[in-house]
Formats: structure tokens, C-alpha cells, sequence
């Protein structure tokens, strides 16, 4: 089978399409025929080295759509997707190539109303926002502020909108909230930092949020002063020494929490309950996505170069 593998960490340069045998699965595994995958962020981190864990010879790639091809006899022909968890595609082999093998309880079925391409763009990004809104307790009715306009955020406002969540974006360019505005979704740009607290009570009808996602790892500490009596912070980034300065002392007068994010810290199987789940809230209730770009899985090093020079635009590779 084609596949994509980097023999060592540090450089993309080490990327390489190859022909290797077909993985063969073994009892209670599928083998599942990739129709496409998601191109990550953290595909690329991965094969730069910056996942210690990793090991090499490696096949990337952690979301994909497909066909059960081989393995217990009631899957077989069955369209899932499935990816995302801990150690698929770090010190197991991903699923940029054209056969993957995963645990039989790893894989979910596949939302009719998505094509193969659409369903590969939601992994990480979906089960990142999910993980968010349940740990940090987003419900009907919740004042919910959102930091951020990437695939994280746009996945948490879409979520949350489908539990009754009053959702808020707080994003850095003017010209995005308008973007955001004009689509129906309530956004602002964001002020000065200690201004964010007057601004987001100005969202949510006088009142602060309940609940802050701050997917860019710069607003913690304006965040803990904007936020209401025990509410919660979800975070998944942090500036790039991983420290950051945050006031305690209005923290705990709020009876406040942080909450750490991590799709990595869930297994393959976890990852698919909540595939499922997510499946749930399709019926025209989320978005179908359509802004990105597919590229045969041939072209998948030119894909990586792409994303790595600061392409915005989601690239599903297509086996």
C-alpha cells in the first residue's frame, strides 16, 4: 500500500511517500480502507519533533473516514471514522496511507449526511471542543465565551450552539467578527486585555460568562478577571514558553477553575464514544463543513510544506 512515513524527527524533510505491505489486523482489530484524512496542526509538531514520545519509522495522521475492510464479520463494509486518541500515529502508525489498523471498538459510524471528506476534517478539532464543553460543564442556557476563530473555537461555538449554550466569540481581527457576524454567530473584537471584562458583560446582557474557552493560550489572565462567581476556564495553548502570569487572588474570590484540554490524553476507543456522540447532534443541527481542500494522499508532502508556511485552509488528503 501507499503510505506516507518520516523516518526520524525534527524536520519534514524526513517525509517520504512509500509502498509498504497492507497492515494485516488481528483479533478484535479492523482493517479499515482509508477514503480520507485530515491534515492537522499537530501532524506537522508531530513530525518536528516536538511530541518527545514519538517513534520512528512512522506513519502520520490522526482522523480519518473509511470502509471496514477486514475484521469481525458484522463491521465489514461499514463507512466509519475514528481517530485522534493517544499514541495513534505517535508510537502507532497513523492514517495518512491507504490502509489503517485500529482496535474494532475504535471506529464509529459515519454520519450519512457527511461524504468521506467532510467526516475527516472533524477529529481532532471536534473531540478537542467536545472534551471542553463536557469538562467545563456547557449546557442549556450557559453564558459561554469563546477566545479564538480557529477550527478549535469554530467547533466549540458549533457544539455548544446545539446544546442552548448563549455563545460569544472574542476574536483578533475586526474584519473576522464581521465575517463571524454575518454568518449569524455572535462575535467582537477583542479589546485591550483589561478591558475584556467590561466588553464580555457587554455580550452577555450585563452579566459575565459562565464559562471561558481560550483556545490561543494568550488570555488567561484577562480571562480569570472576566470571569463569573465559580465559573470555569478551559485552556489548550499557552504562549510559547508554556508560562504565563495569572492572578490567583481574583481566581479563588471567584471560586473559579482551570481546566486543561487534551485530545491526547484519551484512548482510540474513548475518542470513538464521543464520535459517536457527537453523530448524535447531526440532524441539521451542525454545520457541514466545506471550507477545504482536498489533495491526493501522493501529494501529501507538498500537503505538509503547505500547511507548514502558514496555509489556513484545512487539507484532507484523499488516499
Amino acid at each position: 500500500m501507499q503510505a506516507l512515513q518520516f523516518s526520524a524527527t525534527g524536520s519534514l524533510d524526513s517525509l517520504q511517500i512509500n509502498d509498504i505491505p497492507k497492515p494485516v489486523p488481528g483479533v478484535g482489530e479492523v482493517l479499515v480502507e482509508v477514503r480520507a484524512a485530515g491534515l492537522n496542526p499537530s501532524d506537522l509538531k508531530n513530525v518536528q519533533g516536538l511530541f518527545p514520545y514519538t517513534t520512528t519509522p512512522r506513519i502520520p495522521g490522526r482522523d480519518f473516514a473509511g470502509v471496514v475492510a477486514d475484521g469481525p464479520a458484522e463491521l465489514i463494509g461499514k463507512a466509519v471514522w475514528g481517530g485522534t486518541g493517544k499514541g495513534f500515529s505517535f508510537t502507532q502508525d497513523g492514517c495518512h496511507a491507504q490502509y489503517v489498523v485500529v482496535p474494532a471498538n475504535a471506529v464509529a459510524p459515519k454520519p450519512e449526511s457527511l461524504t468521506f471528506a467532510q467526516a475527516a476534517t472533524f477529529g481532532v478539532p471536534y473531540i478537542t471542543a467536545w472534551d471542553a464543553l463536557e469538562r467545563s460543564q456547557v449546557a442549556e442556557g450557559t453564558r459561554f465565551l469563546i477566545i479564538g476563530a480557529g477550527a478549535v473555537a469554530k467547533a466549540a461555538q458549533a457544539l455548544a450552539k446545539t446544546r442552548g449554550a448563549n455563545v460569544v466569540l472574542g476574536v483578533r481581527r475586526a474584519e473576522v467578527a464581521q465575517e463571524l457576524e454575518a454568518q449569524g454567530i455572535n462575535a467582537f473584537q477583542l479589546p485591550e486585555a483589561e478591558k475584556l471584562p467590561e466588553q464580555a458583560q457587554t455580550r452577555f446582557q450585563g452579566q459575565s460568562p459562565e464559562v471561558i474557552f481560550d483556545t490561543t493560550g494568550h488570555w488567561l489572565p484577562a480571562a480569570v478577571k472576566a470571569l463569573g462567581p465559580f465559573g470555569r476556564i478551559a485552556v489548550i495553548a499557552a504562549p510559547a514558553d508554556g508560562l504565563t502570569s495569572m492572578p490567583v487572588l481574583d481566581l479563588y474570590r471567584r471560586g473559579g477553575s482551570v481546566i486543561g484540554v487534551n485530545s491526547l490524553l484519551y484512548s482510540l476507543e474513548d475518542c470513538a464514544k464521543m464520535f459517536e456522540r457527537i453523530s448524535a447532534t447531526f440532524d441539521g443541527d451542525l454545520p457541514i463543513p466545506d471550507n477545504f481542500t482536498e489533495m491526493p494522499l501522493s501529494e501529501a508532502i507538498a500537503a505538509y510544506n503547505k500547511v507548514h508556511k502558514g496555509g489556513s485552509e484545512k487539507i484532507v488528503l484523499i488516499p
